[in-house]
């Protein structure tokens, strides 16, 4: 039995010309990786090939952005995002991601593919870091998760109608 990792608060950084990539079947499942996305992670392909995508899940990461990246992979559209991942041995690293849905000629799905880079600092620090961290409050100071996770989805839907005309829009503003 795998035991739960603890997040260290070190942060580990990749030079901005290296891409992550990896694949992932229809469930998240891993299907492939690169040699960046393990030595970032830490991990082996061998221990990533098969195991969910959620194993560099970080627990800062509220889960609005998760459901909002889901939700647009779904409906067909690639979608970019901020992301605090963990590495195996609970130290974070940030990425900027490109999601998108992988077709077969027939425009079925067949799987995921994502490319990640390394994200702008002050993206970062002035936008992304302070929004998650008031996306993840609201997420946790509600009753149950449920509650939480609509909640914060309408607060983030608010902040996003605040800013720009789509969520395209505010994440290239940036």
């Amino acid at each position: 039995m795998k035991t739960a990792t603890i997040p260290t608060n070190r942060e580990v950084f990749f030079d901005r010309d290296h891409f992550i990539v990896s694949k992932t079947d229809l469930k998240g499942r891993i299907t492939y990786v690169n040699r960046a996305f393990c030595k970032v992670a830490s991990y082996t392909e061998r221990e990533l090939i098969g195991a969910q995508h959620s194993i560099v899940r970080h627990p800062d990461m509220p889960r609005v952005v998760f459901k909002f990246l889901w939700d647009r992979i779904l409906e067909g559209n690639e979608v970019f995002a901020y992301v605090k991942n963990m590495t195996k041995n609970g130290d974070f690293y940030w990425v900027f991601a490109h999601v998108t849905p992988s077709c077969d000629p027939a425009g079925n799905f067949l799987g995921f593919h994502s490319n990640r880079r390394a994200p702008d600092r002050r993206v970062l620090n002035e936008a992304i870091i302070p929004l998650y961290a008031a996306l993840l409050k609201t997420e946790t100071e509600t009753p149950n998760a449920k509650q939480g996770l609509a909640a914060s989805y309408r607060q983030f839907s608010e902040i996003v109608q605040g800013k720009a005309r789509s969520y395209d829009e505010l994440v290239f503003s940036l």
